[in-house]
């Protein structure tokens, strides 16, 4: 995948790039230097500014290689066989499997989603990873009748989305027992049958 500065970044070095997400996420971008980054991800200084021109290149690559990697298995979740509701619940487990998989970049992306979101590319990676494909499902299931209609399906996507977002990242930052899997049944259920009882 390019950089800005167009090189290639070699997979080796975008893997290793992710052991400085956790310290980017917890400093901030503002207040984490170029050596930091190069130490934490065990990196030398002069490959990173070969290619990136600085850190802010750096998180934008981190946020757009999770998220294309993200895209490729919600792809295939949401055109899986199955109903609408079916498709919904496989698309939420595999993001918040993937979330709770990459905590430092989660957090970074959440932490900083205001200037992602002003990125071109980083919307529209946002826009693919989860808004576009859990759209794409409510729409199957309110047309094969397993979903309820919504007048927005995009609205809904995204308070999917932050329900995703936010248990993932809350249950990684307290260090909860609860396995991704176990994380995604919980919100699958939630969403899925809500918070009421059935009675009056």
């Amino acid at each position: 995948m390019p950089a800005h500065s167009g090189r290639v970044v070699p997979e080796s070095v975008a893997d290793k790039l992710y052991g400085a997400a956790d310290l980017i996420a917890a400093n901030g971008l503002e207040n984490t230097r170029i050596d930091q980054i190069a130490k934490a991800a065990g990196i030398p200084r002069a490959t990173l500014y070969y290619h990136f021109t600085g850190k802010e290149e750096i998180l934008a690559f981190l946020l757009r290689h999770s998220l294309a990697a993200l895209a490729d298995e919600v792809a295939e979740a949401a055109a899986a066989p199955g109903t609408g509701r079916e498709r919904l619940a496989a698309v939420i487990q595999v993001q918040i499997e993937h979330t709770m998989r990459r905590p430092g970049v989660s957090r970074a992306l959440v932490g900083d989603l205001g200037r992602a979101i002003r990125l071109p590319e980083l919307a529209a990676a946002v826009q693919q990873a989860f808004y576009d494909p859990i759209t794409s499902v409510l729409t199957v299931g309110a047309e094969d009748g397993s979903l309820r209609t919504f007048p927005s399906p995009e609205s809904v996507a995204v308070s999917v989305f932050g329900a995703i977002m936010m248990s993932a990242m809350l249950h990684n930052v307290v260090g909860s027992a609860k396995s991704e899997e176990a994380v995604a049944a919980e919100v699958i259920d939630l969403l899925m049958t809500g918070a009421g009882s059935g009675q009056a």
